[in-house]
């Protein structure tokens, strides 16, 4: 079988797995439970809390001890386990630990596919850099199967949403072990200092500034995105209560209409190339940032009838918001990082966007709405909301080329124009 039809499977059932319930997970929470939104905040919480340690744990793993592919098999089929477990749990505590142990075992997952992608890349001679992109981009379409799954079954409030998600974590983890093998590429015998012992040389990139302030924006654009995964189909779902919106087709099919967000995904993927060839890693992360000021002002000023055309807008523009700092992200890691070091490195952009970053976005947006957006009804003030997210967006994006130094790296360059 074609490694490059192998590693798009391998993505496909990868973000499938997440689709499946991540957009719709507040859905079942508010609408199926009625579990409180602080609670709530919580649970999103998870995603980050488990980000923080697990990525950089396994990536070290993945670097001295034990090939990437199978220890990413192991990782599945333990998360199929969990996410079975879920439909069964009855209050908000259990159901935390419960998702924080799932994701304990998913969000690794994530950087250590990037590992085995790259790494089977490579072993065939294939540049990274120009083939990975398109690849992805099926991890995007898997997603998107899986919401329009969910919701065109009507399982969007339906716990039957997390034993879809088990059921594909059990195949790709079980279909992980046929993948190319990826070994470790630091061994003991070249361990020399406390540090390489432990596998823990990516946290000396922190020494470079480039890499310190790279990181601590990613922290900080993790805190976008987890307050658009959050809260954006909870967000549409809301419009039901309001007679006026209650049959639009936005209501009726929100997950549908958020999956645009992922289609939109698809091109600015494969748009990748060109413009970090055009503009460099620099200006393409700032294109980012303005794309998350889009995003959420969108959100604010949008409804799903007159102003339907905004939110879709909105998910047009996530497209760039994620792609432009996500995986351009993760490839201007892989080419600044040393090989022996690569799946640590991964590990750390990940514990930075999708741990600290997530973690500190759930928790503050669910402080910040239960004090200042929550309506004498009980319902939520979703423009103050989304405008309040727009201003951090945009203090981020003001800040960002001030601070960040870097000029368009030559092995990036290189690689970008012979793609």
């Amino acid at each position: 079988m074609n490694i490059k039809f192998r590693l798009i499977l391998m993505n496909f059932m990868q973000f499938f797995i997440w689709g499946a319930w991540l957009l719709t997970i507040g859905a079942y929470w508010f609408q199926n439970k009625q579990w409180s939104t602080s609670q709530f905040a919580a649970i999103f919480s998870t995603m980050g809390i488990a980000s923080i340690f697990t990525p950089t744990l396994t990536g070290i793993l993945s670097d001295r001890f034990i090939n990437a592919e199978k220890l990413y098999g192991i990782m599945h089929l333990l998360g199929a386990l969990t996410l079975c477990s879920l439909p069964m749990v009855t209050n908000p505590t259990t159901f935390f630990w419960v998702l924080l142990l799932n994701m304990a075992f998913y969000m690794p997952t994530l950087s250590l596919s990037i590992t085995v992608a790259y790494s089977a890349l490579k072993s065939q001679a294939l540049d990274a850099v120009k083939e990975y992109p398109p690849i992805r981009t099926w991890g995007t379409v898997g997603f998107i199967v899986a919401l329009w799954t969910v919701s065109l079954t009507h399982n969007e409030t339906s716990a039957n949403q997390f034993y879809i998600s088990a059921a594909v974590s059990a195949a790709l983890g079980i279909y992980s072990f046929t993948l190319p093998k990826a070994p470790p590429m630091l061994n003991k015998q070249t361990a020399k200092s406390f540090t390489t012992a432990l596998g823990l040389n990516a946290f000396a990139l922190f020494k470079s500034s480039r890499f310190a302030i790279f990181f601590a924006f990613s922290l900080l654009l993790g805190a976008a995105l987890q307050l658009t995964n959050a809260y954006g189909d909870t967000y549409i779902h809301d419009f039901n209560s309001n007679p006026a919106y209650k049959d639009t087709i936005a209501v009726k099919y929100p997950a549908i209409i958020m999956s645009i967000s992922q289609i939109s995904e698809t091109l600015f993927i494969l748009a990748i190339p060109f413009f970090l060839r055009k503009f460099g890693i620099k200006y393409v992360m700032l294109f980012s940032m303005i794309a998350w000021v889009l995003r959420f002002g969108l959100f604010a000023f949008g409804d799903p009838a007159d102003g339907l055309w905004m939110i879709v807008l909105s998910c047009i523009v996530y497209g760039m918001a994620f792609d432009f700092f996500n995986i351009s992200g993760s490839l201007f890691v892989e080419t600044q990082a040393s090989p022996e070091i690569r799946g640590s490195a991964q590990g750390l952009f990940m514990m930075m966007v999708n741990g600290f970053g997530a973690f500190m976005g759930s928790n503050i947006s669910g402080w910040l709405i239960d004090k200042y957006f929550m309506l004498p009804d009980g319902s939520k003030d979703w423009h103050g909301i989304w405008l309040s997210f727009a201003g951090y967006a945009l203090v981020i994006a003001v800040i960002f080329p001030f601070v960040f130094k870097y000029k368009h790296n030559a092995a990036l360059k290189y690689a970008i124009e012979h793609a």
